[in-house]
């Protein structure tokens, strides 16, 4: 969401919103992090990842592949400041807001003007993420970011790269650095049949959370459903999420939470 223009770098996305949602923070999904509250959500548009499981993928794919995608995507928009965002969660009593629906760091400039915004007015700021993100952008958000959902899609280099277009090394080294920061940390994993749901690697995600995040660290395992690319495959087993909990308390983890089920 990025052009170069006459060798300026211009941001495309900045102020503009698929729209704003009051959300439980259980949503996010936050189960140890002010739970029973409720935050304002908001996103914009694209993606630094292309999963072909997407279920928002009408906002998350860049505008312009395809006229439906682009066609729905304009009808959404909406502009809206940093301020006006961070007066409406004020004006609702609503104790946070969250950078969410698309990835963050594709509207960092945008996210980061709303964090320092936000911060001085008592605001808890969260993201939810795929963690794939440089080392400068992690620092430059840390001072202002309260919590994160990292979504860790799977332990395997092949399903990021066939998958998600992307690598999984960058995001365990941004897990392990914002675990070091301070930042509240979920992780959340959706269980594919056929893709990323099989007990020896369901165990690795379990016993790398365990062993370099903590035990504390919630483990949200989430059922999925046929979407976008992947509407060929089945929903997720019951049976699979009910294992994919064992794991991770076998693995020691303190939480694991069952998701879309």
């Amino acid at each position: 969401m990025r052009v170069n223009k006459d060798g300026k770098l211009l941001v495309l996305n900045y102020g503009q919103s698929t729209g704003l949602a009051i959300d439980p923070i259980e949503k996010k999904p936050l189960a140890r992090f002010m739970p029973g509250t409720w935050t304002l959500s908001f996103g914009t548009l694209g993606c630094n990842f292309s999963c072909q499981h997407c279920q928002n993928f009408f906002i998350s794919q860049v505008a312009g592949k395809d006229k439906e995608t682009e066609d729905y995507q304009l009808e959404r928009i909406e502009h809206v400041l940093p301020e006006e965002i961070v007066a409406t969660s004020l004006k609702n009593k609503l104790p946070s807001i969250s950078y969410t629906y698309n990835e963050p760091t594709i509207f960092l400039e945008f996210a980061l003007d709303t964090m320092k915004l936000a911060r001085p007015k008592g605001l808890k700021n969260i993201w939810v993420s795929n963690g794939f993100m440089s080392a400068q952008t992690l620092d430059l958000i840390a001072p202002y970011l309260d919590a994160i959902n990292v979504d860790l899609k799977s332990f395997s280099e092949q399903f990021y790269a066939e998958i998600c277009g992307a690598r999984l090394k960058p995001v365990l080294d941004n897990l392990i650095k914002i675990k070091r920061l301070g930042i509240h940390l979920e992780i959340t994993t959706l269980i594919i049949p056929t893709k990323n749901d099989s007990t020896a690697e369901l165990k690795q995600i379990a016993e790398f959370i365990a062993n370099n995040l903590g035990q504390e660290t919630p483990w949200h395992v989430s059922a999925f459903y046929p979407a976008y690319k992947l509407n060929n495959l089945p929903p997720t087993p019951k049976e699979k999420i009910s294992e994919a909990q064992k794991i991770g308390q076998s693995a020691g983890l303190k939480y694991v939470y069952a998701g879309n089920i």
